[in-house]
């Protein structure tokens, strides 16, 4: 257990528990505010991501963060986290033991911020939070409560990109988590 955000960065930048610290250029432990009300959970790091040492700054975080100001929450107001923390050879998907190795990293995050809401982006994610058997299609949207936090899962924005037909049942999932923020957070967005 770490006393500090900054404790357990420095600590994860020098991880080496799987595979893909052998492949990485950075660490990309997360961003955005380490008291937020809000959590995102996304599956791990991209190209740009990798470069750059930040969770969605490429096309998928572009994405990520207009559809969360669309909605009047900036990015600064919640924290934003992967899976992994560092990037699968050719974006694939990361393998459970990767996963496994990060988990620690991940646990120790959410216990520091202690969100109300976990958002998790994509299925991999919400297989990880909310249910092994999650189906991301289905289910996005839906609202968990595990041990006194509420968890819900959205489509991918990367998923977005590739699809873009469901940007509006997307975008909805966004509309349906401002009314979950005004409803039982301490910060407000106006509608």
């Amino acid at each position: 257990m770490f006393d500090s955000m900054k404790d357990l960065e420095t600590a994860c930048k020098a991880c080496n528990r799987c595979e893909l610290a052998k492949t990485r250029t950075h660490v990309v432990v997360g961003t955005g505010d380490i008291h937020a009300e809000v959590m995102f959970i996304g599956e791990g790091p991209g190209q740009q991501e990798d470069l750059q040492g930040l969770p969605f700054v490429g096309r998928a975080g572009q994405l990520l963060d207009k559809m969360l100001l669309a909605v009047g929450i900036e990015r600064s107001m919640v924290y934003i986290a992967n899976t992994v923390k560092c990037r699968p050879p050719q974006n694939r998907d990361p393998l459970p033991e990767e996963q496994a190795a990060c988990l620690d990293w991940l646990t120790e995050q959410i216990r520091l911020i202690n969100p109300k809401i976990i958002v998790c982006l994509g299925r991999i994610s919400a297989m990880r939070f909310i249910d092994p058997a999650f189906k991301i299609t289905q289910q996005h949207g839906q609202f968990f409560e595990q041990n006194g936090r509420l968890y819900t899962a959205f489509l991918h924005p990367a998923a977005l990109l590739r699809n873009p037909n469901q940007k509006p049942i997307a975008f909805q999932d966004f509309i349906d988590l401002r009314a979950k923020i005004n409803e039982i957070c301490e910060m407000k967005i106006p509608l």
